[in-house]
């Protein structure tokens, strides 16, 4: 029998040199493609958005000691990606589509790095760098290969040994294959015998072929059907705060922090998990979620799992990249117990395994989540146990250590990995260091064991009672940062301090008002005249008496005049509305009504015409009980009254002021506070900022809005002068400014829209005044231009119902947030979830007031009162708290950031959006001076109405910028669903009385209509005609406008591949993936070619290929025709 080596010998040289072609030909196309598995698919895609990129490198490294044979080792690694093809593989593009092919000569060669060369005592630190430097060199996919091999060398006898695949061809399971294998070649080479290793009945390329098979018939429509009601409606994002703004495309810098449980609660855990019928998994991951939803507040959370994805015998020792991810969702609404949670915890994990078969890749591409470049589909933390016994390594004639390698990576916002070694659980926390700061996920650590020790001793705690914050958190949030007490004269009403100042200084000016002023002895005379005059009318301790007066010496005759009289102000600003008066008349009833003779003819004629206008079913005066009296007309009558001052039975806990706020109902609500909590926040104010006598205090505010009580009572209380801008000149910021100048004021307060008015109009500033901001959020811009201009700049922060200002916070930085805080003199501030746990630092929650600020609470509305105002869970001496329905959270210096209302927290999409921060962003704009972002609703679709956001805007020039130009703006920092659908440009806001946006009467946009509800526009030109070409190839639909979003016609990231596959052979250039993300209409996506600056961009010349290739299509649409017609061109 010949044998094939002499069947070769024996043919002819023309013969062997066929034969010879015949080989080279089949080793030529040996390397054969396969499709990619879907876990492969999401990696590949990834790479394309960001190449060479060392996120999803895996390191493994071992410290070897003693004899090694470099040669066997080498042969090891060899043998082994030569038994796992997926070791051979690389992954190119073919026809637009990716694929992995297997190359049998490729081959890792084993690198020897030698460090003898450096000083024994530094080689380790050498080591080590060069090992971080090789985890960190990223693969090229489609070069390979992807794994790569070095060995350190210490001295003879010391080795570290350092392996980096990419994820795409393995993962944590086939890691420990590859530890298993090394042992077994490497033994059995050393002995001269063959491995002890079972046959791989197939590779992995077999199992991503048959994955896709599978998915085609009925396991699909199963699973998928699952997945699509578990899902349905699940938030797109968690609300995990953030230390640092998110980008708008995702990153991956990361680290770790390690976290060791101690053994006994190791035992109670796994004790606790066994009789209740779960998986040690099941109650780490439980306790997880209630950390997650004490520190979001999101009670629908969806949690990303890794599972092996192994359930057939054939793959167990394969490696690849079989791992998939289920997305483990849960509701935790109703406060449950640990134990109900648990239950809840248990069946979603359960009914998750049971349809693990759906790959999370082919999920996301069925259900098709809102695009977001800036995190990961449906979940962007992770949690995981690992429950798989490590193997140890032994290799003849060496001792191994495992040693500890990390990329320094982190694939989501948070992942946590935990395990369980000598009967101790630990693990890791990995989070991405461009939203969070080292000290947040320390104690967030912290948090999680203390949780998990609460819940082993009381399981059947509800989720809301479970300790989570340490002994030293909460001594510091509830004790530290709330010691704010401070002696005051308690007892003292305000106008008892003014009379002791008036008799200490009767001859220094008080009040200026234009080119009229008062002296102290002077104001206090008068007002001790109106007071007796009152008192005569029956005006006493509680006795409410409005004053309707414009701004004038008259004004602060008439404020103290009520409070010395024993009775308490209702302000009524002459600029309100007449129904809006008259509700505040009719809610408060007031004994007695102050007013000027110019103001009275008004009054009087609403009262007169009560009749007609009940009659017609609108608000009116009720003045039956009311006296009407006018400072000015009448003053000869009150001045007949004693200049003494009155004898009362006022007490502190009596009114000073009801104040009438917005209500949400439409109609105001009455606001009653006392003088002591007035005298309490004027002391505290004296201190800081601070005011002396030597001060001028320039008072710009409507008598309506409560922060007039610091501009009118604080320079009283201390001896100052109060300057009185008329109304004119308080809403003139050329006026404002000269006034400023003139007065030599050195005190001001005003709302950051005041501020802004005086700045723009070209004020100088003065570095003697001390400014005050308060009544809205200062935007960051403003304070800088402010911090610029003036001297001493104050935040101001605080509700009508805790007396005007419970926080102040000076400015010194022109950088990062805008603060607030700390609380002012014997107040507390805290910051409570919806149970009223306090939060820890760094997590929003809504901000609680207490202490001696808080008023006695709403006029008449002993409901609202009790709603709003409650008892303290932190004292035992029956004081309350003030809920304000502000989001703030606590920094770790103590002070304070607002994020905004919880009102003007809003969901769009699906996804939760603070206003806030789209107008913060939005503010950033060169162009743009101001800016407020709402919801609106568009109803123009009669089936359903949709929440879109309007952005209203006022430049600061007459060159204003596009809509186009705004929305390119904001979508780089931004996702699309936070970029408003609407912008409308505006000159001026309209304002409330207090001067804060009226948001409410903001215009509505005209004509405005919600992208998915756009209508079809036709392709004007050849380059969008060409576009909308290729998306109806690679999209298989009839017709696409260019206001048509990809994603919304069905397409996803593979189909896009194919886009930029065929754009490129159109523009002759390269589109990015994240170009085609960011850019999904092709309206928007022509503008990014136009907005390029790129010179090299010929759009002639694409305007000329584009032509050509809708001619081409075109004679390919009619050859159709042709064929299809037997050969006849028909034209329709």
């Amino acid at each position: 029998m010949k044998t094939p080596a002499k069947g070769i010998a024996n043919l002819s040289p023309e013969k062997k040199r066929a034969l010879l072609a015949q080989l080279l030909q089949k080793k030529a196309i040996a390397p054969t493609s396969f499709p990619l598995s879907y876990p492969q698919q999401r990696l590949w895609f990834l790479d394309q958005l960001e190449s060479k990129n060392p996120t999803y490198n895996i390191p493994a490294a071992f410290r070897l000691k003693g004899s090694l044979d470099l040669v066997v080792l080498e042969e090891t690694l060899n043998q082994i990606q030569r038994r796992h093809k997926v070791l051979q593989t690389k992954f190119e593009t073919v026809d637009g589509k990716p694929v992995q092919i297997i190359d049998p000569e490729m081959m890792t060669k084993l690198s020897l790095v030698k460090l003898q060369g450096h000083p024994e005592s530094e080689r380790e630190a050498a080591a080590w760098c060069l090992l971080e430097d090789e985890i960190q060199q990223p693969f090229e996919l489609s070069k390979g290969p992807l794994l790569r091999s070095t060995l350190f060398r210490l001295n003879e006898e010391d080795h570290i040994l350092l392996l980096t695949m990419h994820h795409i061809i393995s993962d944590g399971w086939s890691m420990g294959v590859f530890k298993t294998e090394i042992v077994k070649i490497y033994q059995a080479l050393k002995e001269n015998r063959k491995p002890d290793l079972p046959d791989l009945p197939q590779q992995y390329s077999d199992f991503s072929v048959r994955q896709r098979e599978w998915l085609k018939g009925e396991g699909l429509a199963r699973q998928l059907s699952y997945w699509k009601k578990q899902l349905k409606g699940a938030p797109q994002t968690s609300e995990l705060p953030v230390d640092r703004p998110r980008s708008s495309v995702q990153t991956f810098n990361g680290t770790r922090q390690s976290i060791t449980l101690t053994k006994e609660l190791t035992r109670s855990l796994k004790k606790l998990s066994l009789e209740h019928g779960c998986t040690l998994f099941m109650t780490l991951l439980t306790a997880f979620k209630i950390i997650l939803y004490r520190y979001t507040d999101q009670a629908d959370l969806s949690v990303g799992m890794p599972i092996a994805n192994r359930d057939q015998d054939d793959i167990e020792n394969l490696i690849g990249f079989f791992v998939n991810t289920l997305v483990l969702r849960n509701d935790l609404t109703g406060n449950p117990t640990f134990r109900e949670m648990l239950a809840r915890v248990r069946d979603t994990s359960l009914a998750a395994y049971d349809n693990q078969g759906m790959p999370f890749e082919k999920l996301v591409e069925e259900l098709r989540p809102q695009r977001d470049l800036s995190r990961s589909p449906f979940f962007q933390v992770l949690f995981s146990i690992q429950n798989t016994p490590t193997k140890s390594l032994e290799l003849p004639g060496l001792t191994i250590e495992t040693l500890y390698a990390y990329n320094g990576k982190a694939k989501f916002d948070l992942s946590v990995y935990m395990w369980e070694k000598l009967d101790q659980l630990g693990g890791v926390f990995e989070y991405n260091t461009d939203l969070f700061m080292t000290e947040r996920i320390e104690r967030m650590i912290e948090h999680f064991k203390n949780l998990l020790e609460s819940l082993v001793e009381n399981p059947g705690q509800h989720i809301s009672d479970l300790q989570m914050l340490t002994e030293w958190e909460k001594q510091q949030l509830l004790v530290e940062w709330n010691a704010t007490e401070k002696d005051y004269p308690s007892e003292k009403c305000f106008h008892q301090l003014f009379e002791s100042q008036a008799e200490q200084t009767p001859d220094s000016v008080a009040v200026e008002f234009g080119n009229k002023s008062i002296t102290y002895g002077e104001l206090n005379a008068r007002a001790n005249q109106l007071a007796h005059y009152l008192q005569k009318l029956g005006v006493g301790p509680d006795i409410l008496v409005g004053i309707c007066v414009e701004r004038s010496l008259e004004m602060l005759v008439g404020l103290l005049g009520i409070m010395k009289s024993g009775g308490a102000y209702v302000p009524l600003d002459p600029s309100y509305p007449k129904e809006r008066l008259a509700y505040m008349v009719e809610d408060a009833e007031p004994r007695v009504l102050l007013t000027q003779n110019s103001l009275h003819e008004t009054i009087f004629e609403e009262a007169k015409s009560e009749e007609r206008r009940a009659k017609s079913g609108a608000c009116h005066f009720s003045l039956h009980a009311s006296r009407v009296l006018c400072l000015d007309s009448d003053w000869q009558e009150i001045a007949k009254e004693s200049e003494l001052n009155p004898e009362t039975g006022t007490q502190s806990t009596n009114l000073a002021y009801v104040i009438y706020t917005s209500g949400s109902t439409g109609k105001p609500k009455g606001v009653a506070i006392q003088h002591q909590t007035l005298v309490n926040f004027l002391n505290s104010m004296r201190e800081e900022p601070g005011l002396t006598r030597e001060d001028v205090l320039l008072a710009v505010t409507t008598l309506s809005f409560d922060i007039a009580g610091l501009e009118l009572y604080l320079p009283l209380l201390v001896g100052s002068r109060v300057i009185l801008a008329s109304g004119e000149v308080a809403s003139d910021g050329s006026l404002l400014s000269s006034l400023l100048t003139e007065s030599g004021a050195t005190v001001m307060q005003a709302t950051p829209a005041t501020w802004r008015l005086l700045i723009d109009s070209g004020w100088q500033g003065s570095d003697k005044l001390k400014m005050l901001c308060g009544g809205e959020a200062l935007p960051r811009e403003l304070a800088n231009r402010l911090l610029e201009t003036g001297g001493s700049l104050w935040n101001m922060y605080g509700p009508t119902e805790t007396t005007i200002w419970s926080s102040v916070f000076q400015l010194e930085s022109k950088e990062g947030l805008v603060p607030v805080g700390p609380s002012i003199a014997n107040t507390q501030i805290y910051i409570l979830d919806k149970t009223l746990q306090p939060v820890p630092v760094g997590v929003f929650g809504q901000l609680h007031i207490g202490g001696d600020g808080l008023g006695r609470g709403y006029l008449k509305r002993p409901d609202l009162t009790a709603e709003k105002f409650i008892p303290n869970p932190f004292a035992e001496n029956g004081s309350r708290l003030y809920r304000t329905g502000d989001l703030a959270r606590y920094l770790p210096n103590g002070s304070l950031e607002l994020q905004g209302r919880l009102d003007h927290q809003v969901k769009i999409r699906g996804f939760r959006i603070e206003l806030g921060e789209i107008e913060a962003t939005l503010a950033q704009h060169p162009g743009i001076d101001e800016v407020v972002v709402v919801t609106r609703e568009d109803e123009s679709t009669p089936q359903q109405t949709e929440k879109y956001l309007a952005a209203y805007v006022i430049f600061k020039t007459t060159k204003t910028p596009t809509v186009s130009e705004l929305r390119r703006f904001l979508m780089e920092p931004l996702p699309d669903y936070m970029v408003p659908t609407s912008f409308v440009y505006l000159d001026a806001f309209p304002l409330t009385p207090n001067g804060k946006v009226d948001r409410k009467a903001l215009p509505a946009p005209d004509g405005v209509r919600p992208e998915l509800e756009s209508a079809f526009v036709a392709p004007q030109n050849e380059i969008e005609r060409s576009i909308s070409g290729v998306w109806q190839e690679v999209l298989g639909v009839q017709k696409v406008g260019v206001d048509d979003n990809f994603f919304d016609l069905g397409g996803h990231s593979l189909l896009l591949v194919q886009v930029q596959s065929k754009f490129k052979k159109i523009f002759e250039r390269d589109i990015s993936i994240i170009e085609l993300f960011k850019y999904p209409t092709i309206n928007t996506l022509v503008k990014s070619f136009s907005a390029e600056k790129d010179e090299s961009v010929d759009f002639l010349k694409i305007h000329e290929k584009a032509k050509k290739q809708k001619d081409a299509l075109t004679r390919q649409r009619k050859l159709k025709e042709v064929k299809k017609n037997d050969g006849r061109l028909e034209y329709a």
